[in-house]
């Protein structure tokens, strides 16, 4: 017949139908000997955009929810390690041994108490690293950086109402000794940013309970060092944390500044050379 082109059981059926408002849907049948159902092929097109608007919304605020817990519980690390670290300084102990373990032991413990969330970096010189390392997004570098920084201002606050008639502007004076302490700064910042990269990012290490302890020592070891030359802070958060309580001198910021991001860069270009079958993630924007 003239107006029968195609046999019964390979005729294309396509119905499109046009709703007003919002949705748009398409009907499509294929026979091949018995049609399909309009409820096995009709999904409206305003649906299919309901879904995935909200799975991605879902999803967007997830990685927004979890990306403040990280900035929240470095600020809050970074508060409580630096606010003991002043706290001890100005106890008025002359024990090397007794500063030098409450410090190693305060880093130590909010290192295990914040390393499974954010890391447990609370220190600037760490995250930089971090992110040289790969271990670390771009996008995390900065917000990390002013919650840690965040937090040593909040220690000074809370330190100023305790210990506020102990504060002495330019307690530790670096004239004379300024390269030794730059010299001193940047072995130790490097020792501790290497040591992090390798017990809390190497996958050769992953899922070890040693970290915090490495983390730790390392920094008791550099406080009866070298903590007579440079005040052994190897932390930018520790470092304005203490000028702004007055145990160091602003005008020897730059000091401190330069051994610890250096140290911290050092230390992630080491980690590379000494891991060369170490595959990571390439650093994100």
């Amino acid at each position: 017949m003239a107006g029968n082109r195609f046999p019964a059981n390979n005729t294309k059926h396509w119905t499109i139908r046009q709703q007003f408002g919002l949705k748009t849907s398409f009907n499509i049948g294929l026979r091949t000997g018995s049609p399909l159902t309009s409820s096995q092929c009709h999904v409206p097109a305003q649906q299919k955009f309901d879904k995935r608007f909200t799975d991605e919304g879902s999803g967007s605020m997830a990685d927004r929810n979890a990306s403040v817990r990280k900035y929240l519980t470095e600020m809050i690390g970074t508060f409580i390690f630096v606010f003991a670290v002043i706290g001890i300084l100005l106890s008025g102990t002359e024990c090397v041994a007794a500063i030098s373990v409450g410090i190693g032991a305060a880093l130590m413990v909010m290192v295990y108490a914040s390393g499974h969330i954010s890391g447990g970096h609370l220190n600037p010189a760490v995250s930089i690293a971090a992110y040289l390392r790969g271990a670390l997004p771009m996008s995390d570098l900065g917000p990390y950086i002013v919650a840690q920084l965040v937090g040593a201002l909040a220690a000074f606050g809370v330190g100023f109402g305790l210990w506020h008639d102990k504060y002495s502007p330019g307690a530790l004076d670096l004239t004379g000794s300024v390269w030794p302490a730059l010299l001193a700064e940047l072995v130790f910042t490097f020792a501790l940013c290497y040591i992090v990269l390798h017990t809390a990012t190497s996958k050769d290490s992953a899922g070890n309970s040693f970290y915090g302890l490495a983390i730790g020592f390392i920094v008791t070891v550099g406080v009866v060092a070298v903590g007579g030359i440079s005040g052994a802070s190897f932390n930018p958060a520790i470092t304005f944390g203490l000028m702004l309580s007055g145990i160091f001198a602003w005008k020897f910021l730059w000091v401190y500044l330069v051994a610890q991001v250096l140290g911290g860069a050092v230390a992630a270009y080491a980690y590379k050379a000494t891991n060369l079958d170490e595959h990571t993630a390439a650093r994100k924007g």
